[in-house]
C-alpha cells in the first residue's frame, strides 16, 4: 500500500508536466486510433462481404458490359442458387459534390442475396411494385433528409439524361458493416428506358451477383461458369465478392500503407514523450533514490516504482483515448459520409490503443529504472552535493 502511495505522489509531483505527458499521449493514440478507423473504413467492403456471394463480371474490365442473356447460362451452373443483374449507375444529385453510390439492380432477387437489408415489408413491397422506385439507405435518407415518397431527380453520368424516381422504401443494417449510403433502382428501369434513348446499349448489365449454396464451393463454380463463355465475344471473370471489394481496396495499396505507416509513427513519437518524462522524474529525484536505498530499498523495488509511475501516466492516457475515441470518430462521420460510409471504431482498434499504453509505459521505464538501479549511494548524494 505505501508503494502505491509513493507512486501516486510521485508521478504527480509536478502536475502540470504530468498533465501535459497525459494529454499528449491521448492526443497521440486519438491519432493512431483514427488512422486505424480509417483503414478500417477503406477495408468495409472486403469485412462485410459474403462467402456466398460470387461476382461475375467482363474479363476486360468493369467498364465492359456483359449481355443481359448471360443470367440464364449463369444460372445452370451447378451450385448456382440465384443470379441477379445489377449496374453501377453513377448518377448526380444535383451536383458532383453530392456524390453517393447508386445501382441499378434486380429488386426481388437483390433482396434474397443481401439479407443483412432491412426493409419493412409493406415497403419493401411497394419498391418491388414500382418500376420507377427506389431503395434508399437510412444514412442517405438522414443526409439529404428525404423520406419514404419523395421524388427525385438523378442526372445520368454514365447513362446520360434525366432519371426521375420516387422513394419507396429506407433500409437499415442488419450489421454494423453494412452500407447505408447506397441509393438501388430497378434494373428493369434503367433497361427499357435505353431502348428508347439508346438501343445499342440496352440488354446488358455491368456485372451478375451469384449467389450460391454452398461457400466451399466457390473456386470450382466460378471456374465452372467462367468456361460457359470462354472464347466468346465477352468472356468472364467470376470471383468471390471479397475478392471483388479487395481489387478495388488495391487500387490504393501505396495510400494505405502510407497511413499504416504514419499510425505507427505517432506511437513512437508518444513513446518518446513519456521516455523523456520519466528520465526528468528519475534524474531529479536521485538523492531520494539514495535515501530509499540506505533504509533498506532495493533496485529492483525502486524499479518496479518507476515503471508503476510509467504506467499510471500511460495508462490514464490510454483510458482517456479510449473514452473519447468513439465520440471523436462519431463526429467524424457526419463529415466523411460521402467517402467513408462506415466509419466505426472497433474493438481492435479499442484493443490495439489499450495495449500500445502498456507497451508505451513499459518502455519508457526500462532505462530510468535500470540506471537508478545501477546508482551507488555515494555517487548519488555527490550528484546533489
Amino acid at each position: 500500500m505505501l508503494l502505491l502511495r509513493l507512486v501516486f505522489k510521485n508521478a504527480f509531483r509536478h502536475r502540470l508536466r504530468s498533465i501535459l505527458t497525459i494529454v499528449g499521449i491521448t492526443i497521440a493514440l486519438l491519432a493512431f486510433g483514427l488512422l486505424r478507423t480509417v483503414l478500417d473504413a477503406w477495408n468495409a467492403g472486403v469485412s462485410a462481404a459474403s462467402a456466398n456471394r460470387l461476382v461475375t463480371r467482363n474479363a476486360v474490365s468493369m467498364t465492359q458490359p456483359l449481355p443481359y442473356a448471360y443470367k440464364g447460362r449463369i444460372r445452370q451452373a451447378s451450385g448456382v442458387a440465384i443470379v441477379a443483374a445489377g449496374n453501377w449507375f453513377g448518377g448526380v444529385y444535383l451536383d458532383e459534390k453530392n456524390f453517393f453510390a447508386n445501382f441499378a439492380v434486380e429488386a426481388e432477387d437483390m433482396f434474397a442475396l443481401y439479407p443483412e437489408l432491412l426493409v419493412p415489408p409493406t415497403e419493401q413491397k411497394a419498391f418491388t411494385m414500382d418500376r420507377k422506385g427506389a431503395l434508399i439507405g437510412r444514412k442517405l435518407a438522414e443526409r439529404f433528409h428525404w423520406r419514404v415518397g419523395d421524388t427525385i431527380t438523378l442526372r445520368g453520368t454514365i447513362f446520360p439524361g434525366q432519371w426521375p424516381m420516387t422513394i419507396r422504401a429506407i433500409f437499415k443494417g442488419a450489421r454494423p458493416d453494412t452500407d447505408e449510403t447506397v441509393l438501388y433502382f430497378h434494373w428493369s428501369y434503367l433497361d427499357e428506358t435505353m431502348k428508347v434513348r439508346s438501343p445499342r446499349r440496352a440488354g446488358q448489365a455491368g456485372f451478375f451477383m451469384v449467389g450460391i449454396a454452398d461457400a466451399t464451393r466457390a473456386a470450382e463454380i466460378s471456374k465452372e461458369i467462367d468456361a460457359f463463355f470462354f472464347n466468346s465475344q465477352a468472356e468472364t471473370l467470376t470471383e468471390t465478392e471479397r475478392a471483388f471489394q479487395q481489387g478495388f481496396v488495391s487500387m490504393s495499396e501505396a495510400i494505405l500503407m502510407a497511413i499504416t505507416a504514419v499510425s505507427y509513427v505517432v506511437i513512437l513519437i508518444m513513446l518518446a514523450v513519456a521516455a523523456n518524462t520519466m528520465a526528468m522524474s528519475a534524474r531529479e529525484r536521485t538523492g531520494e533514490f539514495a535515501v530509499l536505498k540506505t533504509l533498506g530499498f532495493r533496485a529492483p523495488t525502486l524499479g518496479l516504482m518507476l515503471l508503476g509511475e510509467s504506467m499510471l501516466l500511460s495508462l490514464s492516457g490510454a483510458g482517456l483515448a479510449v473514452i473519447l475515441l468513439p465520440s471523436l470518430a462519431k463526429g467524424f462521420t457526419q463529415n466523411l459520409a460521402q467517402f467513408f460510409p462506415i466509419f466505426v471504431v472497433s474493438s481492435t482498434t479499442i484493443g490495439m490503443a489499450l495495449l500500445f499504453g502498456v507497451c508505451v509505459g513499459i518502455c519508457a521505464a526500462i532505462v530510468p529504472a535500470l540506471r537508478v538501479g545501477s546508482v551507488r549511494i555515494a555517487e548519488a548524494f555527490r550528484r546533489i552535493g
